[in-house]
Parts: structure tokens; C-alpha cells; sequence
């Protein structure tokens, strides 16, 4: 595993990395710990996290789960820009909101207390986070205005010193991504969700990476849940109900895979890598038994005529949303 450096044309990733958000912060440090150890022991040594995920906890842990080990043995991306907010609460479900901060000062901030909750002395990959007309609506234009003269600025300064190895883009809208990436010198990009058995949509922001060099990293292969368990009652799509046109293409899914003798999960977490410009894989994982089904289930054979009747189905379908 390499890093980008300054001067390097391309960053090289592993093809399975483990993402460190609630998912795997849900059965608390002790678990993580162990999570984050025996997916090095497999030989999984890169980690995404990000201010955001528990208010900087995730880092902290992760941080304190990494210490002592060389740092040649691992990788980490994290954010910069979306964090929550300690000050507000959400009266709906009493939880804590988003705060955005895409400002040049916001993020050297940022990325020095990242550094500090992971303990490290640089950082492999730093994201602009959620940048997305998604999230911010009709202040999408002003907050990418900010970014590009605030924190894109910081972080080609902090790259050129060398205490960011490389700078990306992290949103839930891949098209958000495209255009990030295309008004500055990205090196990776990492869309949720967005290039998986059910979402094929972003072929444009593909053929870029494909062309410039950046690392595509495809974050939630299984689109947050229904890719993993299947059709069973409340799976899960991008972190709400499966609609009921989700459920019936998962199921034509779940009967081809069926017939190969192949799950359905090991189709869903093989499918990105099959495509040229994906450099890596990001897989949530809450258990050291997680770590090890997904990395048997990457390693696991799938036939050739599978991937042909899976590519026929999605192409009679039509265009749905990962956002």
C-alpha cells in the first residue's frame, strides 16, 4: 500500500477498505478495537473516517486502535467541511445536527485536529466533505465557491507540504463529485453508493477518473444494506425504507445470484472493482466477523455468465437515484 506523495501522478489502494462510521462504531470501542485489528491481521490496512462520524469519536478510536503500529501498515482518509454540531440539537429525533465549514481556516483547523485524534503525523487522504446540491439545495453554489478559495486552497498547501498526501471529494451524489473534481487538481473521489449493482448511472464521473488518473473509491457497495442482507422485512437503501421498486429489483437480483450459487453480497461487494478507474472498495464493518465475510466474500468466484446476466437486467432498467 502507497500513498500519494507530492509529485506522484496516481494514488494506490488496497481493494477492500473498511469504513469507519456508526456502522462500525455500533458495538462500542471494544469491538471496534478488535474490528480494526483483525482487519489488519487480513491484511486490510486502509481506514475512512471523518470529523463528522460521532463528533470526531470515530477518529479517536480509530487513532488509539492504530497506535504504535508502523505507519508503512496503514492508510487513512478522512474530511473536512461537515461536522456535527454540539451546540443545536435536532428536535425530531433529539440528536445533534450538521455544522458545514468549507473555509480555508475551517479546514487547516480541521485536518490539525485530525491529526490529533488519530495521533499520526500526516494523513494518507483528506475529502472535501459533502459538498452536494443534495444536502445544501440552493446554497450549493455558494458553499462550492467558498470550498474551491477556502479549503481546496488549504488543502493543495497541505499536500504540497507533504502533511496531506492527497486531496479528494466525498459526497453522496456522484455528479457532485464530477463537478468538484473537474474545477481542481483531485486525487481521489469517493461517491456512496453510487456505482453498485443497483446504481450504474455514473459513468461520466468514471471516464473521468478513467482519464485523469483519480482513484474512484466506492464507498457503500451495498447501498447502505439491501445489497448485503437481501429482501428480508426493512432492509435498507441508502439509509431509508427500500422502496418497493428497490425491493423488486433486488429481488431479480437475489434469483440470478440464486441460480450461480452465488450470494448476492459477493456479487454486490466484487461488482465496482470490475471497472478499470475503481481503485478500492469501502465496506462498513461493526465486527472482526464482518471483516472476514467480506473479505471472503470479495476473494469468492463468480462465473463469468453471472456478471452477463446481472449486466443484461440492469441495462433494461431505468435510471434511479443512489441520493
Amino acid at each position: 500500500m502507497t500513498s500519494a506523495r507530492p509529485g506522484d501522478t496516481r494514488l494506490s489502494l488496497p481493494p477492500l477498505g473498511i469504513g469507519c462510521g456508526s456502522l462500525a462504531n455500533a458495538d462500542g470501542e471494544e469491538a471496534f478495537r478488535a474490528m480494526v485489528g483483525h482487519a489488519l491481521a487480513s491484511g486490510i490496512g486502509y481506514f475512512d473516517t471523518a470529523p463528522l462520524y460521532l463528533g470526531g469519536q470515530s477518529e479517536r478510536r480509530l487513532g488509539e486502535a492504530l497506535r504504535g503500529l508502523p505507519r508503512s501498515q496503514f492508510l487513512v482518509s478522512t474530511k473536512t467541511g461537515r461536522y456535527q454540531d454540539f451546540e443545536e440539537p435536532r428536535p425530531d429525533r433529539g440528536a445533534r445536527r450538521s455544522r458545514f465549514d468549507y473555509s480555508a481556516e475551517a479546514t487547516l483547523r480541521s485536518v490539525e485536529e485530525s491529526l490529533g485524534r488519530l495521533q499520526l503525523d500526516y494523513l494518507d487522504i483528506v475529502m472535501i466533505h459533502d459538498l452536494s446540491r443534495f444536502i445544501h439545495g440552493e446554497h450549493f453554489e455558494r458553499h462550492l465557491e467558498l470550498a474551491m478559495r477556502g479549503a481546496y486552497e488549504a488543502l493543495l498547501s497541505l499536500r504540497q507540504s507533504g502533511i496531506v498526501r492527497a486531496i479528494g471529494v466525498a459526497a453522496m451524489d456522484w455528479r457532485d463529485c464530477l463537478e468538484l473534481s473537474r474545477l481542481g487538481d483531485f486525487d481521489a473521489v469517493m461517491p456512496a453508493g453510487a456505482y453498485t449493482l443497483l446504481h450504474r448511472e455514473c459513468g461520466p464521473l468514471l471516464d473521468h477518473c478513467a482519464a485523469t488518473g483519480a482513484a474512484f473509491i466506492a464507498a457503500s457497495p451495498f447501498n447502505s444494506g439491501i445489497l448485503a442482507t437481501g429482501t428480508i422485512v426493512d432492509a435498507m437503501h441508502n439509509f431509508e425504507p427500500a422502496s418497493p421498486d428497490v425491493v423488486r429489483r433486488v429481488k431479480h437480483l437475489e434469483r440470478l445470484c440464486s441460480a450461480a450459487g452465488v450470494p448476492l453480497s459477493a456479487a454486490a461487494i466484487q461488482f465496482p472493482k470490475r471497472h478499470r478507474a475503481v481503485s478500492s472498495v469501502v465496506v462498513g464493518c461493526r465486527s472482526a466477523q464482518e471483516v472476514e465475510r467480506n473479505s471472503a466474500l470479495l476473494a469468492l468466484p463468480v462465473p463469468d455468465a453471472l456478471w452477463g446476466e446481472l449486466e443484461e437486467v440492469a441495462s433494461g432498467w431505468g435510471t434511479m437515484s443512489a441520493a
